[in-house]
C-alpha cells in the first residue's frame, strides 16, 4: 500500500522483524487501516500503533490479520511464534512510575485483552446461605403440594 514510517532505531531485533512481517501481511490484504479496523475488533488507531511498533498487538489481532490475509495454518503458527518472541522483547514504556516500596508488584500484560483474563473465583457471600434456605423451603412446599394432590385426587 503506502510507504511505512521508519521504525525506531533502538527496537530489539525480534520486535523489528515481527513488525516488518506484520506490515507485509497487512500490505498483502490491500486494506487501509480504517478498513482493517472495520474487519477486526481493533480500531484504526490501534492498528497504527501495532504496525509502527508503538504497542504490541494482542495475539487475537495478529490471528485476525493473518486470517484476513488468507495465510495457511502453518504460516499463522510461524507468525504466532514470532509474536511471542517479539512480545517478550518489546520495550516497556518508561513513563510508568515504579511501584512504591513494599507495594505488591503487578505486571501489566498489554497483550492480554479483558476477555482472556483468568476467571476470578466466586465470592462467598451471606446470600448463599439465604439462597439455600429458599431452595429448601421451595422443595418443602412442592412436597406438601404433592401430598395434598395425592390425598385430594388419589
Amino acid at each position: 500500500m503506502g510507504a511505512w514510517q521508519p521504525l525506531p532505531d533502538d527496537l530489539p531485533p525480534e520486535v523489528r522483524h515481527f513488525v516488518e512481517q506484520l506490515r507485509r501481511i497487512k500490505d498483502r490484504t490491500n486494506l487501509s487501516l480504517a478498513s482493517l479496523g472495520a474487519r477486526t475488533a481493533y480500531s484504526k488507531s490501534s492498528w497504527h500503533r501495532y504496525l509502527n511498533a508503538g504497542q504490541p498487538p494482542p495475539r487475537q489481532a495478529v490471528v485476525a490479520l493473518c486470517g484476513i490475509a488468507g495465510l495457511a495454518e502453518t504460516d499463522i503458527e510461524r507468525v504466532r511464534v514470532r509474536w511471542e518472541l517479539a512480545v517478550q522483547a518489546w520495550p516497556r514504556p518508561v513513563t510508568v512510575p515504579a511501584p512504591p516500596a513494599g507495594a505488591e508488584e503487578y505486571e501489566d500484560d498489554p497483550t492480554l485483552p479483558w476477555w482472556e483474563e483468568p476467571p476470578q473465583p466466586p465470592q462467598q457471600t451471606r446470600d448463599s446461605g439465604r439462597l439455600l434456605r429458599y431452595a429448601g423451603l421451595l422443595l418443602l412446599l412442592l412436597l406438601v403440594l404433592a401430598a395434598v394432590g395425592v390425598v385430594v385426587f388419589g
